[in-house]
């Protein structure tokens, strides 16, 4: 045991004393070890920081919505057929009532319509804005909060009042400090009074930003815009009941949008059911494709490296062959020297690999912010040694075996 203990304390101070008496040389040949080991890490941390961003929001925005409309988020199964999803029918009062009436584990249902508008007040007017035009429940779906006043009651939304909830960056940029509570502002033209701010949350993975909307009564909406045109998409929003199966649940929309608009059996449905799981499906199969390009271009770079550790490690016992041969003169075996060598061209590549996690973590600390959190991950950084070792033992077999066979005699008559 501590004969074995001193081969692998010998063989560490030999690596070690190589990068010290040889830097640019040891410098070159870990070079490609390090940008492997840098690649694999990177490409792993990036993607497992994704993911989880991911999963938050998905989280925050609740996985068990569901939202039916005319337009899939993703293609059916083949070609995406713009051309029929945009002639289908409009999700309208009718589906939202047939949902609320026969599915029992829908907690939430509320119908949605979002509009482009330019809102004014006084002199200052704002373009590109997304009014929302809702019914009752939407702030429940959406988990929207209200940072200032309040939000709208039943009575308002049920009749059509002229009343509105603007974002955050709406509330400032058109009043800036003065109180936007009871203020007036004018949109599709028609006048509205301010009765709640949201709180600021930025843009969702459902593509809406809370932030520059309005928010007002569906039924005022009908009276200004025609619901049933092509040019618009209502949208119907569900929320599952808490401990209930979104699939389930989902099932039994179908079926009650499917009856309500004599959709004939065999038929296709002539609306979309979307979920933010879908999204997150999607993008998974993307990042494991990334992953795999991670791979194929660290294996490269590895590969590279392993020969630069092969080299070095000749190069080694060429000039050690003297001392290999006396090693053995006084009784060395082969399996110590073989040791020896092999573990110093493990040390070598980890030492590598640790550089490359190093630069890992500067770089994921430096880029690292508010809006995109990067996490580190322990097991990743095992995987990035474990394979620095496995690159070690490949590329200094055949030196250590060979420096292992030397004859002794021949080893010490060398130049």
């Amino acid at each position: 045991m501590n004969r074995t203990a001193q081969i692998i304390g010998t063989s560490i101070k030999q690596a070690l004393h190589e990068l010290r008496a040889n830097r640019l040389r040891t410098f070159l040949s870990l070079l490609g070890v390090t940008i492997g080991i840098f690649c694999i890490i990177a490409v792993l941390t990036v993607i497992g920081s994704l993911e989880r961003n991911i999963r938050t929001e998905l989280s925050s925005l609740g996985s068990d919505v569901i939202y039916v409309s005319r337009w899939p988020w993703m293609d059916e199964g083949g070609e995406y057929k713009w051309w029929e999803f945009w002639r289908r029918p409009g999700m309208s009062l009718k589906e939202l009532k047939a949902v609320q009436e026969n599915v029992k584990d829908a907690q939430y249902v509320s119908l949605s319509l979002r509009k482009r508008t330019t809102v004014k007040y006084n002199d200052v007017e704002l373009e590109d804005m997304t009014a929302y035009a809702v019914t009752d429940y939407f702030d429940k779906v959406q988990n929207i909060e209200v940072a200032q006043g309040r939000y709208l009651s039943t009575s308002e939304l049920n009749g059509g009042s002229n009343s509105v909830v603007i974002g955050y960056e709406t509330a400032y940029e058109l009043f800036n400090t003065i109180n936007p509570i009871g203020k007036t502002i004018n949109f599709l033209g028609r006048q509205y009074t301010v009765v709640g701010v949201l709180k600021r949350v930025g843009q969702d993975m459902a593509g809406s930003n809370f932030d520059k909307a309005l928010i007002f009564s569906y039924y005022a909406a009908t009276a200004i815009i025609d619901t049933r045109s092509l040019n618009v998409d209502p949208t119907l929003v569900i929320k599952v009941a808490e401990g209930k199966d979104a699939n389930e649940v989902k099932y039994e929309v179908e079926g009650a949008l499917r009856r309500v608009r004599k959709v004939k059996p065999g038929q296709k449905n002539d609306f979309a059911m979307n979920q933010l799981s879908q999204i997150s499906a999607r993008l998974d199969l993307l990042f494991d494709n990334i992953t795999l390009i991670g791979w194929i271009i660290a294996g490269f770079s590895l590969l590279v490296g392993a020969f630069g550790i092969a080299n070095i490690m000749f190069v080694t016992v060429k000039e050690r062959t003297k001392m290999i041969g006396l090693k053995k003169a006084v009784g060395a075996r082969q399996r110590s020297i073989l040791t020896e060598f092999l573990l110093e061209a493990i040390t070598l590549c980890v030492t590598g690999g640790l550089i490359g996690i190093i630069l890992v973590l500067i770089l994921g600390m430096l880029f690292s912010s508010s809006d995109f959190k990067i996490s580190f991950s322990f097991a990743s950084f095992v995987l990035g040694i474990g394979v620095s070792a496995l690159v070690g033992v490949l590329a200094g077999y055949i030196p250590a075996r060979t420096a292992s066979k030397l004859d002794p005699v021949v080893a010490i008559r060398s130049n």
